[in-house]
């Protein structure tokens, strides 16, 4: 499942390299800007959710339901990032993929001075921007979720 999600996000990333701007920036405007702002305000949530080990910041930026498999994943990320006092040094949101879709690059540093720099695909559902941070969700009941690997005999 983690693999196909991977190559999912790499296929998007892909294309939406094609479709960016020539200096990839977003073009000057006050959506775009709210937008941007929006974005931010999320990965600076997920710094938070890190510092403070919070299960339920992780669900909540990542915009998934607080379920059994959100929790477990939730707490794989905090035991491998969480609680080493992240401080954000730049974030760079670029709406490369429409208005509501784009990508956040993070560049952090922990209180030891080991640095953290991260990419994560940001998307605005119902006015609320989230972080695609969680790749363990489940295939929604009756449909199949999709493969890379060879056909079935």
């Amino acid at each position: 499942m983690r693999r196909r999600r991977l190559l999912a996000v790499a296929a998007a990333l892909v294309v939406a390299s094609g479709c960016s701007s020539q200096d990839g920036e977003d073009p000057p405007s006050s959506s775009a800007s709210d937008s941007s702002d929006g974005a931010r305000d999320a990965v600076e949530a997920y710094v938070r959710a890190l510092n403070s080990r919070s299960v339920a910041g992780l669900i909540s930026v990542g915009g998934v339901e607080d379920a059994e498999w959100s929790r477990q994943e939730a707490e794989r990320i905090l035991a491998d990032r969480g609680g080493r006092g992240w401080k954000v040094k730049d974030v760079r949101i670029r709406h490369d993929m429409g208005p509501d879709v784009g990508s956040a690059r993070l560049l952090a540093e922990d209180k030891a001075g080991k640095p953290l720099q991260d990419t994560f695909t940001v998307t605005r559902e119902k006015g609320t921007w989230h972080l695609a941070v969680f790749t363990g969700r489940p295939a929604e009941p009756g449909k199949e979720s999709s493969t890379t690997d060879g056909p079935r005999s």
